[in-house]
């Protein structure tokens, strides 16, 4: 899940206070400690996460882009400059289109707003931002709540007994609200390093919270660790609200080969990683431990793993296996390559429910090939002859309009050899128009078609004229407007001409 470091540059981080522990600080000394703090926690528990780290004050800056080099951002921290007031407005919008251009509307986000607990002044402060919000246009509107997935995490570098903090908060609240995701607005119980320290680390134990569980296959098991952890379900039906959480022990059930799973709708993707076990088991008080017992120094690398016998099984014989996450909901293990030289082995969970597949039926009823006399592939294949024979037309942008015109058209040039063609797609076109309501079409292409004959060069075959001009015709006509109608091609004799 990519987060964004949103930091206040304004005048006002930079003024001086007096720490709990009688120290002299600013507020924008004690974020870069803070964000250090956050930074050596995701370097150490989520080394795949990436961050980015945004300035603002009146405008907004991206110091560093998305990156899984936390100590790029925190040479970064070190070498930003001050600038003038604080408005929120504006470096959300910034936010909006860092998110949009690097991960598209579909990718949740995690947003630290980092602040001394101030709004800003004047018509462009979060106060006078929020007081207009009904009053915006299309080209004016206000960034939240985000074109994409985001929980808001504000922290504000200021004692919880400041006036400011007071009034600002429930704008703060009011924003998160908008959102529509659950945020957060964090102070330090004590305005110094140390709780400014605890208070990030904290923060990011909050938002990183790492899943552990077993992977378990008859007697073979084995610790494993999902990324990014998944998060609860709530399937929402016509007379009930279940809510689905992750079991900590995913069983797997039976394999299946990978053609025949296809791709059903999803919940969440995550990687599956081998969880190393840094604990050691607790010795008596009186035994004496032994350090040239080489016995209790084995390499990790060397040690067998269920997860990497799976992978390799999984990605030889081109199977998946499908695993039991709770009661009533069930996920597949595969092997994913997103390079040609590595690959990694992945966990899809699928909508709760027995019938997540649709062409797999009740995957409670799934058994072993050997108990079935016939067994074929999935999906099983209706006996009845489908009634439609190719895709619908679909337009969702003119410039699908103006492509299937464009092949008409190119057709038409090459007459009388793509005969055939044209007429096709001429009714294919005409069809779809008339299912649509588009009527107009209908006129516009007889016109086109029209104009094609007077633009037509000398040296094109006589049928080219001929056909164009009988479609056009026909177009105008109403019986063309029936769906049921089919033109066909006009039957020319040169040879009498």
């Amino acid at each position: 899940m990519p987060t964004v470091i949103l930091l206040d540059v304004s005048l006002s981080m930079t003024k001086p206070i007096e720490t709990s522990d009688k120290l002299e600080s600013t507020p924008k000394q004690l974020a870069t400690l803070g964000i250090n703090t956050f930074l050596e926690h995701m370097s150490a528990n989520t080394k795949l996460e990436f961050v980015s780290l945004m300035c603002f004050s009146s405008l907004y800056e991206e110091k560093c882009p998305f990156t899984r080099d936390y100590n790029s951002i925190k040479a970064t921290l070190q070498n930003i400059d001050d600038y003038d007031k604080t408005c929120i407005e504006t470096a959300l919008h910034g936010v909006n289109q860092m998110i949009l251009g690097e991960w598209g509307n579909n990718m949740a986000c995690q947003i630290v707003l980092v602040t001394d607990g101030s709004v800003g002044v004047g018509p462009l402060s979060l106060k006078g931002s929020l007081a207009n919000l009904h009053q915006r246009t299309a080209s004016n509107n206000f960034p939240v709540p985000f074109s994409f997935p985001a929980k808001l995490h504000i922290v504000c570098i200021t004692p919880p007994t400041d006036p400011c903090y007071q009034k600002s908060k429930p704008l703060y609240q009011k924003l998160i609200d908008l959102s529509g995701y659950d945020g957060s607005i964090s102070v330090p119980d004590q305005l110094s390093e140390a709780g400014v320290t605890t208070l990030f680390q904290k923060l990011a134990e909050n938002i990183y919270t790492s899943f552990n569980g077993t992977l378990k296959c008859g007697n073979l098991k084995s610790k494993i660790m999902l990324y990014p952890a998944p998060v609860h379900h709530t399937k929402v039906t016509d007379f009930d609200c279940q809510t689905y959480n992750v079991s900590d022990t995913i069983e797997v059930l039976g394999f299946i080969p990978v053609t025949d799973i296809g791709s059903p709708m999803a919940v969440s993707r995550h990687l599956i990683l081998h969880a190393i076990n840094n604990a050691k088991e607790p010795a008596a008080a009186d035994a004496e431990i032994d350090l040239t017992n080489d016995e209790d120094m084995v390499d990790e690398g060397k040690t067998p793993s269920f997860c990497v016998l799976l992978h390799g099984a999984l990605k030889v014989e081109n199977m998946a296996a499908l695993v039991s996450l709770a009661d009533n909901w069930f996920g597949f293990i595969y092997s994913w390559a997103d390079t040609k030289k590595k690959s990694n082995l992945m966990l899809t969970l699928l909508v709760p429910g027995p019938d997540s597949v649709p062409w797999l039926g009740n995957l409670n009823n799934l058994g072993c090939a050997e108990q079935f006399e016939q067994c074929g592939s999935f999906p099983i294949r209706p006996t009845e002859k489908r009634s439609y024979s190719q895709n619908g037309v679909v337009w969702i942008r003119p410039s699908g309009l103006q492509s299937d015109i464009q092949k008409i058209l190119r057709h038409a040039r090459k007459l009388p050899e793509k005969t055939q063609q044209f007429y096709k797609e001429l009714n294919r076109l005409r069809k779809a128009a008339i299912s649509l309501g588009f009527l107009e079409l209908l006129l516009a292409l007889a016109t086109i078609f029209e104009q094609e004959c007077l633009s037509l060069p000398g040296n094109v075959h006589p049928d080219c004229a001929v056909q164009l001009h009988h479609a056009a015709n026909l177009l105008k006509k109403t019986q063309s407007q029936d769906a049921k109608f089919v033109i066909t091609p006009y039957v020319a004799n040169y040879n009498n001409l």
